[in-house]
């Protein structure tokens, strides 16, 4: 779905589009221009149904990670929009980081930060709205740093009464916690219900570092394979 190169896109607008089901990207980096997507299937991470490997719980109840939420944006979309060994161009532009920017000003988008002895090495970001949240990318530089903060996520939207966690799509990599697509009426229905209800993002305060422990109690040690 096409037309946002020449719109001038607000925070405003881009959260009534998130509110609407679609959401804006862009080629590459180097292009100036957003385009609108609404996928026929869309990946939604289910929060009553996180799939939890023995392993990565093993690393999560270690703490290996200190887990930090809305600390530091600017470095968290740097890090999203690096180049990988798997990707060596990224959809995250300069209106992307200033947009989204704008929403972490206003307390619209968030991050989960993974740190190791005080090194960001993975985090995550996206937007809420009600009772929803719309991941939109992470990054690591350590194994399992982002897993572990996609973990505390979905504990911290359990916790917070959160209904959906939207993923846009499903890869190989949020499969493996349980990510399924939905046909677009089925998603806008679950959509219409999570926007409309309250959710609590701090139900934990920002201030204070959530062990992996209580993580996992939140979601019930989700479903181990």
């Amino acid at each position: 779905m096409h037309g946002g190169g020449r719109i001038e896109i607000t925070p405003e607008i881009l959260l009534r589009a998130y509110a609407a089901g679609i959401f804006p990207m862009a080629e590459d980096a180097d292009d100036p221009a957003l385009f609108w997507v609404e996928p026929r299937e869309r990946g939604v991470l289910p929060l009553d149904g996180f799939h939890l490997s023995k392993r990565l719980a093993r690393t999560v109840r270690a703490d290996r990670f200190e887990i930090r939420i809305d600390r530091d944006f600017d470095a968290v979309i740097e890090g999203c929009a690096g180049a990988t060994a798997r990707r060596d161009k990224t959809w995250i532009n300069e209106r992307i980081r200033r947009l989204y920017g704008d929403l972490f000003d206003r307390g619209h988008c968030h991050t989960v930060e993974a740190y190791r002895e005080g090194r960001l090495v993975g985090a995550l970001y996206g937007v809420r709205l009600g009772a929803a949240f719309f991941g939109e990318s992470m990054f690591h530089r350590e194994r399992d740093a982002s897993k572990v903060a996609l973990v505390h996520l979905a504990a911290r939207l359990r916790a917070g009464g959160f209904r959906l966690l939207d993923t846009q799509f499903v890869t190989e990599h949020l499969s493996q916690f349980g990510a399924v697509e939905l046909p677009r009426q089925a998603y806008k229905r679950l959509l219409r219900e999570a926007i409309d209800a309250p959710a609590d993002w701090h139900v934990w305060p920002r201030e204070r570092i959530v062990s992996g422990a209580e993580a996992l109690r939140a979601l019930g040690r989700g479903t181990l394979s």
